[in-house]
């Protein structure tokens, strides 16, 4: 009873009944080869494959195919194996690959080094090639301190091979042992067949040849179909490329001999438009053009692996090639390139690579993407200076081409979201005066008046009291419009002018407007134009115009813009009123009218200076103020492109220069000025008024950037100057108050912000401004930390005549001078001049239409030196001129010329000419080594302000964007930086 109580009970269930298995390695194999070689399954997948039947030749071809993942790896196992040993035995030179459909057999031979014919150490009953590929988890890849470009890792390779086929048969022969070994194993490698050994002559052939025929019932298939025959056959191809062996298919050497032959078989195009270049022994890359609707494509491999969906090695090559695209794109097309960024430009990228990698790692075992971080690639692949292969890339394959395409493309598809429709009410607009009609069946009889502002379109509102709301609506313009030929599609479609413009006319950016009867399309027939008849207005009507001609260029072919002009002066004599509409007309009645001095002259410089009344009457006489543009030819377009293309700023500087000397020519010859609107004018052509009207601001805008070389000062500096001395301003004035008595004095026409701006600019001292400062900074006029930008209001700061000013601008000279005349007043002198060039003492910067200007500033002292020598050598040339047969002066002092470097005031760092372009040279801040961690920075480059030094620099080293890129500083304080490692 008791021996029976303490006998043990089993609570096992019966051995049919147990749900969990413990299986051989084998037989896991077997059981889930997905974890080993991916799916067993077919699956349908776009695949590349070789195309034998291609008339020109054999081709790789994209095609959507029907394979086994599990099949295809056991193949590229033994293909990748005969490849590896390229890397072991240099002297390698051939593959040969045989596939028979037929009986479902591949026989894959390298004529390497053999695999070692000896017995293993640890199991001297195993031979090596039997432990290679037919013992599981054996390999000589696990030595991870090793480095090898071989593409095992894992110790399954070939073994997995032969275990997913009925039979396997591994053949080598060994020159170093003079044995050739044979083994074959059956039954999904269970079944063994003993090795065969053979002893062979001293100088064998070396080579190592697999047999197999896979297990196609565990794929789900019968026999090799043509597809993944195709697959095969194309590996043959890459491997070709990869190792640069002679391989043979089926007996026939496949004809490829480097990358170049092997990417002309994907892409269709010709050698002269791909990129290639074998960087070093370990990398070679080639570049094509991708067909964007494929989106990015690559073609690489590692140690001869196909990763057929990239990885880190192929990120390297396309994060050097991007940015430097990038670069060349927005140089070629600013408009298109704005806001471009690497990964749009990649998908037009076709990239190839085939590298050598250190003890790669995979994503998985399936290998299709390396997992190795680029730290670890054993070798470096540097591109982004090969200024060669870039230029490559940019002249041969044409993807910035096909960038700028993409890129102009997707912006007109923006541009049409904002597109106008026909519609007779139109809302959101608030500050459009509507027409009536607009939007009706009598659209085209209505026109849309674009005022130049505010107070214009109050003029042209008290104007529709006589001709009528319903056909004629107004809108005013903010300011100077957009030139859209050089804005991107991010600017016009936020730019409030240009996007209501679009709604209000009902223009549609996929239209064209080829013929006259497409206006009845718009919601206006018509587009007047009603500017101030001074420079800028001209400027704002070819603004307009070019907005028109650049996105619908038909519309001028159909007199679609108008002109609304009206005086530019007025003389009254009692009750006789007389307007003229240009200052030539005006200037040739003078010369005509005796006594004209008694007429009452009145200056209308905008349109706020008409009264209602005058723009009544302006609008009832409609046929004297409406101008219509008339398109002529081919040259009215040109003419509009030479305004406004960036491109031609070159032709600019020749149709500035052109107009200046008609203009001489005329007065020396006592012609009268050409001018537009005279009292017969109804209509002008675009050429003319781009010609005759346009070319006057162009020139005006360059004379108010370019500086004087006589003094150095531009227009606006040159009247404050002028009403300082005149005033003789030596006690303090509010900057505020100065610029007042500036527009008072001297004419000034553009913004108090401006006018005030540049007084303070005058006074300013900090290091990088001005060496002599010709107005007194009595307040906060800006510093260095902010580039002058932090001045404090004009309400708040005073400032008057420095004493160096007054002694460089010597006041006994001014009765010399050329004094300008505007609205009857007599302004500023043409140019100053200076007792030394003051050009040279702060610098001038400046850009015009068609010209710029930067010149550096001097030391005041080396140019008083300088003018010294030249004065004294003038005196002598004068006196040797008179006085042949006298001696020479002698002179206690010598002077001699110093060569002039920048210098600019309390400035610390280095200016360094170059030895080679004395015209060109480079500045350098000031920083020192305290300690082994820490650097102190004493000065930046002038021109470099702190704040932005340190937002854009600083803190760029110390918080760096992308986060696999560690901080180059630990920390910065103030002017030091802290923790830094030193080398």
């Amino acid at each position: 009873m008791a021996s029976s109580m303490n006998k043990s009970v089993s609570d096992a269930p019966n051995k049919d009944e147990e749900t969990y298995q413990l299986l051989e390695q084998l037989d896991h194999i077997l059981k889930r080869p997905e974890t080993y070689i991916g799916s067993n399954k077919p699956c349908h997948e776009e695949m590349w494959i070789l195309d034998e039947k291609n008339e020109e030749g054999p081709k790789i071809i994209k095609k959507e195919i029907t394979y086994v993942p599990g099949l295809y790896k056991i193949f590229d196992e033994i293909l990748v194996n005969a490849a590896d040993n390229k890397q072991r035995d240099s002297t390698m030179t051939s593959i040969e690959v045989d596939i028979n459909q037929e009986k479902g057999e591949i026989k894959i031979c390298n004529d390497g080094r053999g695999i070692p014919v000896r017995k293993w150490a640890q199991d001297e009953s195993i031979y090596i090639p039997t432990l290679i590929f037919g013992k599981l988890l054996t390999s000589d890849n696990f030595n991870d301190n090793n480095k090898r470009i071989t593409g095992g890792r894992n110790g399954y390779g070939a073994k997995v091979t032969n275990i997913f086929s009925t039979k396997f048969t591994v053949e080598t022969c060994s020159k170093e042992y003079k044995k050739s070994f044979k083994q074959t194993w059956t039954n999904n490698m269970r079944d063994p067949q003993d090795a065969i050994i053979t002893k062979t002559s001293d100088n064998p052939k070396e080579f190592t040849r697999v047999t197999f025929i896979p297990d196609l019932k565990r794929f789900q298939m019968e026999k090799f179909d043509d597809d993944l025959v195709a697959l095969f056959k194309r590996r043959a191809y890459d491997v070709a490329v990869s190792t640069g062996c002679k391989v043979t298919l089926n007996g026939k050497r496949i004809p490829v001999k480097n990358m170049k032959d092997y990417m002309l078989m994907y892409v269709e195009t010709t050698e002269k438009e791909i990129a290639y270049k074998k960087v070093n022994d370990r990398w070679e890359v080639g570049i094509a053009k991708c067909d964007y609707n494929n989106g990015f494509t690559q073609v690489s491999f590692v140690n001869s692996i196909l990763t057929s969906e990239g990885g880190k090695h192929v990120d390297y090559v396309t994060e050097q090639i991007c940015p430097k695209l990038i670069e060349h794109i927005k140089k070629k097309s600013k408009t298109a390139g704005e806001n471009l960024k690497p990964m749009q430009v990649k998908t037009h990228l076709f990239v190839f690579v085939n590298c050598l990698i250190e003890n790669p790692e995979f994503e998985s075992q399936a290998k299709k993407q390396l997992a190795t971080e680029r730290k670890h690639f054993g070798s470096t692949c540097p591109l982004k200076e090969d200024e060669n292969f870039l230029k490559d890339i940019i002249k041969k394959t044409g993807i910035v081409e096909s960038v700028i395409n993409w890129l102009e493309h997707r912006q007109d598809a923006k541009l049409q979201k904002q597109s106008g429709t026909k519609t007779s009410k139109l809302k959101g607009i608030p500050k459009l005066d509507d027409a009536n009609d607009a939007g009706t069946k009598n659209s085209q009889y209505c026109t849309l008046i674009v005022t130049e502002g505010d107070s214009a379109k109050a003029l042209a509102v008290a104007g529709l009291g006589v001709i009528g709301r319903d056909r004629y609506g107004v809108y005013p313009l903010k300011g100077k419009m957009l030139n859209v030929r050089e804005a991107t599609t991010k600017k016009m479609t936020e730019n409030n002018e240009v996007s209501q413009l679009v709604k209000i006319l009902g223009l549609n950016y996929g239209e064209k407007y080829i013929n006259k009867s497409d206006l009845s399309k718009l919601r206006y027939g018509k587009l007047m134009i009603m500017a101030d008849q001074d420079q800028d207005g001209s400027h704002i009507k070819g603004l307009v115009i070019n907005f028109i001609h650049y996105k619908w260029p038909n519309l001028l072919k159909h007199d679609y813009i108008e002109v609304f002009i009206t005086p530019i002066l007025k003389v009254t004599k009692g009750n006789d009123v007389i307007p003229f509409y240009s200052m030539p007309e005006f200037e040739q009645w003078q010369a005509s009218t005796p006594n004209w001095q008694k007429w009452k002259c009145k200056y209308y410089k905008g349109l706020g200076t008409s009264t209602a009344k005058e723009a009544k009457e302006y609008f009832s006489n409609m046929d004297r103020h409406r101008i219509i543009f008339k398109y002529d030819s081919i040259k009215d377009d040109l003419a509009i492109q030479l305004a406004f293309n960036s491109a031609l700023s070159d032709d600019r500087k020749d149709w500035i220069k052109w107009h200046t000397e008609d203009v001489n020519q005329r007065r020396e010859q006592n012609l009268p000025a050409d001018y537009l609107y005279r009292k017969d004018t109804k209509q002008i052509n675009f050429n003319d008024f781009i010609n005759k009207e346009l070319v006057l601001f162009s020139k005006s805008s360059t004379e108010r950037a370019i500086p004087s070389i006589m003094d150095g000062l531009k227009p606006g500096q040159r009247k404050i100057m002028f009403v300082c001395f005149t005033k003789n301003l030596i006690r303090e004035i509010k900057v505020a108050q100065l610029g007042g008595k500036v527009a008072e004095n001297s004419a000034y026409h553009h913004g108090e912000q401006s006018l005030t701006n540049t007084i303070v600019g005058l006074a300013q001292n900090f290091v990088g401004s001005n060496n002599i400062n010709f107005l007194v900074p009595a307040g906060q006029f800006g510093t260095r930390l902010h580039g002058g930008s932090d001045a404090a209001s004009a309400r708040y700061i005073f400032t008057r005549l420095s004493p160096l000013a007054l002694s460089l601008f010597n006041k006994n000279d001014e009765a010399l001078l050329t004094y300008l005349n505007e609205d009857g007043m007599s302004i500023e002198p043409e140019w100053y001049c200076p007792i030394i060039p003051t050009i040279l003492v702060n610098g001038a910067q400046g850009v015009g239409t068609g010209y710029s200007t930067d010149i550096p500033s001097y030391n005041p002292l080396t140019l008083s030196n300088n003018m010294r020598y030249y004065i004294r050598q003038e005196r002598e040339r004068q006196h040797q001129l008179n006085n042949p047969t006298s001696q020479p002066k002698q002179y206690s002092n010598v002077i001699t010329l110093e060569e002039l470097i920048p210098w600019y005031k309390n400035f610390t760092g280095e200016i360094r000419l170059l030895d080679n372009d004395r015209s060109r040279g480079v500045i350098n801040g000031v920083c020192a080594k305290l300690d082994e961690t820490s650097i102190e920075i004493t000065d930046l480059p002038i021109g470099t302000w702190t704040q932005h030094y340190k937002e854009t620099v600083l803190e760029a080293m110390l918080h760096p964007k992308r986060n696999d890129i560690a901080p180059s500083i630990l920390d910065y304080k103030g002017n030091f930086i802290k923790h830094v490692p030193i080398v």
